[in-house]
């Protein structure tokens, strides 16, 4: 692939950048060019050539002439990201994501925060209908979608139950497999005594993670008490359940980092030493996970992907394709808090 040196919208006279002069910088068609600007290029070229195209696009300063393109998009080109907290880091991620692809399509995203995640969340707009061309909705509760269900908008569902019918598409995290890999790490570590700090947030992905953790557990102690994700219930919670009469557990494992930091506050105050007398285990690795010491052993979830993965399926449903559903890999990222089981 030879890609010729890249003129600027400038250079080229002040004339509008084209598809044509996207492909001669890149080296590639002008189909290769449509494929990687609409998001179609998966599987169809290599990343490399996309990343090419992605560049010359950048440089030239071309965007796509939205009014000539014959796609069966709607009005305002407004997207809208529910999510259940500004305050989360894991979210401001998903946005970033999914806020690259809708501009590259020439479409805003909106983000709007239904508290906690649960509902019902109230229509932002005076009609949804009339500001928004579609909704995605990421980690939210069942119930929490009830004012987007039957307004016509195709509805995103991200970490959410594959299930739902009320969904056009359906992007999801293997939470599961997540769970899975935290509990061989602490099992071969020689833990058998387990504590598992569960959200408090009735959703699918939370459900998830407890059903992998009580299969994988089966024949060990497994106790589950839940608390609100923030960093002063989970330390109450976790102090109640530490200081309880009985074994002690030797390893918590958590639904979120942020209550495994409130975990480590309650080890704190007990006088036990992480991961000495206790390990300590969180579910997303944002810049939390590293800001405490010792930092967090969790699981990887690649928040952006998520988001991009998110836009693209809802703008495959604006054109009237068919979104299959996605699921995407995590990864376990082992760090100081977890370690070998105590000497009973």
């Amino acid at each position: 692939m030879r890609r010729l040196p890249v003129q600027s919208h400038e250079s080229l006279g002040g004339v509008r950048p084209t598809s044509r002069d996207v492909a001669r910088a890149a080296g590639v068609s002008q189909a290769t060019v449509s494929l990687v600007l609409g998001e179609k290029w998966r599987g169809r070229v290599s990343e490399r050539t996309a990343e090419s195209v992605r560049h010359a696009a950048d440089e030239l300063g071309y965007r796509p002439n939205l009014a000539a393109r014959n796609l069966r998009l709607g009005r305002t080109r407004t997207a809208l990201l529910v999510v259940p907290a500004l305050t989360n880091e894991f979210f401001a991620h998903v946005y970033t994501g999914a806020a690259a692809v809708a501009a590259r399509h020439g479409f805003g995203v909106v983000l709007y925060p239904s508290p906690d995640g649960v509902g019902p969340t109230r229509d932002p707009f005076a009609s949804a209908q009339a500001a928004l061309d579609g909704v995605i909705a990421s980690s939210m509760a069942a119930d929490a979608l009830k004012a987007f269900r039957g307004t016509g908008l195709p509805l995103v569902m991200l970490d959410s139950d594959p299930a739902d019918p009320g969904a056009a598409a359906h992007v999801n995290l293997d939470v599961a497999d997540g769970m899975r890999r935290v509990t061989r790490h602490l099992l071969g570590l020689g833990h058998r005594r387990f504590l598992h700090l569960a959200s408090a947030v009735p959703s699918w992905t939370f459900d998830v993670r407890a059903a992998a953790l009580a299969d994988a557990l089966r024949g060990t102690e497994l106790r589950t008490v839940r608390a609100p994700l923030n960093v002063a219930d989970a330390r109450e919670a976790a102090h109640l359940a530490l200081a309880a009469p009985g074994p002690r557990p030797t390893a918590v494992i958590c639904d979120d980092d942020i209550l495994a930091v409130g975990v480590g506050k309650a080890a704190h105050r007990l006088g036990l030493r992480v991961p000495e007398d206790l390990s300590v285990t969180g579910f997303d690795d944002m810049a939390l996970a590293t800001a405490v010491e010792p930092e967090l052993t969790t699981v990887r979830l690649p928040a952006e992907e998520f988001g991009r993965r998110g836009m693209e399926a809802l703008l495959a449903v604006l054109t009237g394709e068919q979104a299959p559903p996605v699921t995407l890999p995590v990864d376990l990222v082992p760090r100081g808090s977890t370690g070998p089981a105590p000497a009973a």
